[in-house]
């Protein structure tokens, strides 16, 4: 419930710095580029909630076996 909430809150920061571009653009590029970290950070929380996991699962690889044979420490 905790992380909904967070997410949700994140959301409609984001919305609001989203319009608040619309209604007054940057003024030069460097501005434009500062407020572009802080929304990218509250996008990713959004999105991917407040630990970054992905909501999708990922397979895991097995380990690869160990070569037999060569000579070792050349």
């Amino acid at each position: 419930m905790n992380a909904l909430v967070l997410r949700i809150v994140c959301g409609l920061l984001f919305l609001g710095m989203v319009l608040g571009v619309v209604t007054h653009p940057p003024k030069d590029l460097t501005q434009g580029l500062g407020m572009m970290l802080p929304a990218t950070m509250l996008l990713g929380v959004a999105l991917k909630g407040p630990k970054g996991r992905s909501s999708i699962p990922k397979k895991r690889t097995p380990p690869a076996p160990p070569v037999s044979g060569g000579t070792p420490g050349v």
